[in-house]
């Protein structure tokens, strides 16, 4: 089993409380309902470290706050990118936000995708929908370590081709020799010839040693419970499954109690999990 990543030392604020102010560098809309921000610090500083799986609040002034994972590469200093889609008052508030504008910025909090001990082994990455947004920071550790990991495979499911993401960084990833991508969707439209169907029917067919590999895996809930079971019914061993169980989080210190997972609170106990820490809970409604 690898070790469950906590919240790096180096990550905690002196006070957790108090947002940072950020500057809108670059708003793009990557698909009609998801955009992503790319943010920089007003008074100039770097960014905090943050590790892949981490996630951010973010303040609109006068409307609310928010988590959203990073989305990012963790070796920039410079610039914080976070994705995300505009279904609720404050994220359809920063959908609005222009290059110039500003909004509060508190973390990085919560554990990790365990990139650094997965090294050695196979990597399979299944994502589904906007649930490629957290992983991506894992790909660029991973991609810019190559020669630490054996093969590494990403499966990566969305509704339509429209609602593909990340699609130009998706093309170049797959141009790499060394990375097996797989992109599927639910349903085709127009001038789609690629894969169709569920994410979790590429896992049968994708190139991985079962029992030498660790996986992570972000989407909903109901994907992300048949994703585990294939992947057990593939041989990957449970213990080296993960999960990220974004939840509405309204302090990220588990103060408040909005984000209660069964036993857990989300923003300290995750978001990423070992599936078999949370297994019992998946399968569970309305908790």
């Amino acid at each position: 089993m690898l070790t469950p990543v906590a919240q790096p030392p180096a990550t905690r604020l002196h006070d957790p409380m108090l947002p940072s102010l950020h500057r809108v560098e670059h708003a793009r809309w990557d698909t009609d309902d998801t955009f992503s921000l790319e943010l920089a610090r007003v008074d100039g500083a770097t960014i905090p470290p943050f590790e892949p799986g981490q996630f951010n609040m973010l303040y609109v002034y006068g409307v609310g706050e928010i988590p959203i994972s990073i989305s990012g590469d963790p070796a920039r200093r410079d610039m914080l990118v976070h994705t995300t889609r505009a279904v609720g008052t404050v994220t359809r508030a920063m959908s609005t936000l222009k290059v110039g504008d500003t909004l509060g910025v508190r973390g990085p909090f919560g554990t990790t995708w365990p990139v650094d001990a997965a090294r050695g082994r196979d990597v399979v990455i299944v994502a589904g929908g906007i649930g490629l947004a957290p992983l991506r920071p894992a790909m660029y550790r991973i991609l810019a370590h190559r020669e630490h990991y054996n093969r590494v495979v990403l499966l990566y499911g969305a509704r339509t081709p429209g609602d593909v993401l990340y699609r130009k960084e998706l093309e170049q990833w797959r141009a790499h020799f060394d990375l097996d991508v797989f992109v599927t969707v639910d349903r085709a439209t127009g001038s789609w010839r690629g894969s169709v169907g569920l994410v979790t029917s590429l896992i049968g067919r994708a190139p991985f040693d079962p029992l030498n590999t660790a996986a992570m895996v972000c989407g909903p809930e109901v994907m992300m419970r048949f994703t585990t079971a294939e992947l057990e019914k593939r041989g990957v061993k449970g213990d080296l499954i993960y999960v990220s169980m974004e939840r509405n989080m309204k302090c990220a210190i588990g103060l408040c109690g909005h984000c209660q997972y069964g036993p857990f609170f989300i923003c300290k106990d995750g978001p990423v999990f070992p599936y078999r820490r949370v297994q019992h809970l998946l399968s569970k409604w309305e908790i």
